[in-house]
């Protein structure tokens, strides 16, 4: 069926109200996570290195800043069991190993696509609810996941973990979509209630 005129009007208003008044689309919980992921890909020129992602087969966030960008879509591409040919200066995993039946596995596959001097870039949720794509297995926290990518290959002096969440945040995504970030929503940090976790970690030279 498609949109009346007035309608469409009335949506369109809408974008520009929100855009003029800085409204932010992005998740509200991913906020800081895609902060950090950005800044860390502008830091030393990695941005312009060879990037892959192993994506949840909807996310293309990186791709837009990358230069030299490369992907595969998880399930197609299993990384619990496939790698590719070659390996990368940055290995992206972002919003992926929640899905993996093995996560060992996938963090060896992971360390194994990582150029030697390189690093990976891992995020997934704690506090958030089940979201089949096409399973929901796992859980970390910011120890657990630093756990899972030393007992896949990296060294753990090579590892940084970082988490984000507070309790409004954690109470707007109980029964409900994921929330866009809007305006003004509660972004400090309270370390008991993290909704997101994200890991660097860099495979010796």
């Amino acid at each position: 069926m498609t949109e009346s005129l007035p309608g469409a009007l009335k949506r369109r208003s809408k974008q520009v109200a929100k855009r003029l008044l800085g409204y932010d689309s992005r998740n509200w919980l991913r906020i800081r996570q895609i902060e950090a992921f950005t800044a860390f890909l502008e830091a030393d020129g990695r941005k312009s290195s060879d990037v892959i992602e192993i994506s949840p087969g909807w996310n293309r966030h990186w791709k837009t800043m990358c230069s030299n960008y490369a992907s595969v879509d998880f399930p197609e591409f299993d990384i619990c069991k496939d790698r590719t040919d070659r390996q990368y200066s940055v290995v992206i995993a972002d919003q992926v190993l929640e899905h993996v039946q093995r996560p060992l596995a996938a963090a060896q596959n992971i360390h194994a696509m990582t150029r030697p001097g390189g690093w990976a870039m891992v995020a997934t949720p704690f506090l958030f609810r089940v979201h089949a794509r096409p399973h929901d297995y796992n859980r970390w926290t910011p120890a657990g996941l630093k756990q899972l990518l030393v007992e896949g290959g990296f060294p753990e002096s090579g590892i940084e973990v970082f988490s984000w969440g507070n309790r409004a945040c954690a109470k707007a995504h109980i029964g409900g979509p994921v929330r866009s970030y809007g305006l003004w929503r509660d972004l400090s940090n309270d370390e008991e209630y993290p909704l997101m976790v994200w890991a660097f970690a860099r495979k010796p030279g």
